[in-house]
């Protein structure tokens, strides 16, 4: 999908895989709608890309995946922008609360499940007709490995020795929702990807790849014209 009439609306792109992901899909000529609660943050940070990518097409739209009202608002200025969209990504997430699993609480998931799992419905409901009248429709729920019973079985895995059960049974519901999208939506591309360990604000800079690492299964899920599978990560499919 290198078309460079493709346009793309990103959750969270404000700042870490969101930011890098709109600029690697402005690199390839898409339009790219930056959402972010924030618009002076997002505003902000499409100055910046433009700096280094003067031609690119970079819109920004307020949007906060926890409001219904903000969701409509920001489709309605899509709706009326006339770019039409094909790809979708629900990037948006929080880390929450990563206290103990003995320790956790039922107030302990509200924001976080508002965000990651709650989040995602809004926006994919609200844009699903726009979304369903492009030629070539995608959809990319970013997860993580976190969200995979598997690999947090798996004692070889970074994932086994993260505490907690907030963020890590958020991402699993969200694995489950997209597994269940792509069964309702036999027409659009369907896809959940695990980023990986990344150097972002989520996890306070500590991850071992760079954000350019980190979006490689995001951009992938976006325009390849074939990729790996449903639920994958940089090196290929992975367990949901």
């Amino acid at each position: 999908m290198t078309d460079t009439s493709t346009t793309v609306l990103i959750t969270g792109a404000n700042k870490g895989l969101g930011l890098e992901t709109s600029r690697r899909l402005a690199a390839l000529g898409w339009t790219v709608w930056m959402a972010a609660r924030d618009t002076r943050a997002a505003t902000e940070a499409a100055d910046k890309l433009r700096a280094d990518q003067p031609d690119a097409d970079l819109r920004t739209v307020e949007l906060d995946v926890t409001s219904e009202a903000s969701v409509a608002s920001a489709y309605d200025v899509v709706a009326a922008a006339g770019t039409g969209l094909d790809v979708l990504i629900n990037n948006a997430g929080i880390i929450g609360s990563f206290t103990s699993t003995l320790e956790t609480t039922a107030a302990d998931f509200a924001s976080t499940y508002d965000v990651n799992v709650l989040g995602p419905v809004r926006v994919t409901r609200a844009f699903l007709p726009l979304l369903s009248a492009s030629a070539r429709p995608r959809l990319v729920m970013v997860s993580s490995g976190l969200g995979s019973i598997a690999l947090n079985n798996d004692p070889s895995r970074d994932e086994f020795g993260v505490p907690g059960i907030v963020y890590q049974s958020s991402k699993a519901a969200l694995n489950m929702i997209a597994n269940q999208y792509a069964k309702a939506l036999p027409e659009v591309r369907v896809s959940s990807v695990d980023p990986g360990y990344t150097a972002t604000d989520l996890n306070g800079h500590a991850g071992r790849q760079t954000v350019t690492e980190g979006t490689d299964a995001i951009v992938t899920a976006a325009s390849a014209d074939h990729v790996p599978g449903a639920h994958f990560d940089r090196y290929g499919v992975i367990p949901r």
